[in-house]
């Protein structure tokens, strides 16, 4: 099994904004797993905080 993150960065953004948005993505999305089944095609968007899509989680089988 196989657990994938895609974000988009923003190019314009400082290291410490990348930093600081990337981070809150991961302690959201860390944290809330639990309540996920993790199996193959599960999945969801992933949002910033302004609430702009940025990318996607899955599961996949391999």
């Amino acid at each position: 099994m196989r657990f994938l993150l895609e974000v988009t960065l923003d190019d314009d953004a400082s290291d410490a904004d990348r930093a600081a948005g990337l981070g809150r993505i991961l302690r959201y999305w860390g944290g809330n797993l639990h309540r996920y089944a993790l199996r193959d095609g599960t999945g969801e968007a992933v949002y910033d905080s302004a609430y702009t899509e940025v990318g996607q989680w899955r599961v996949s089988a391999s």
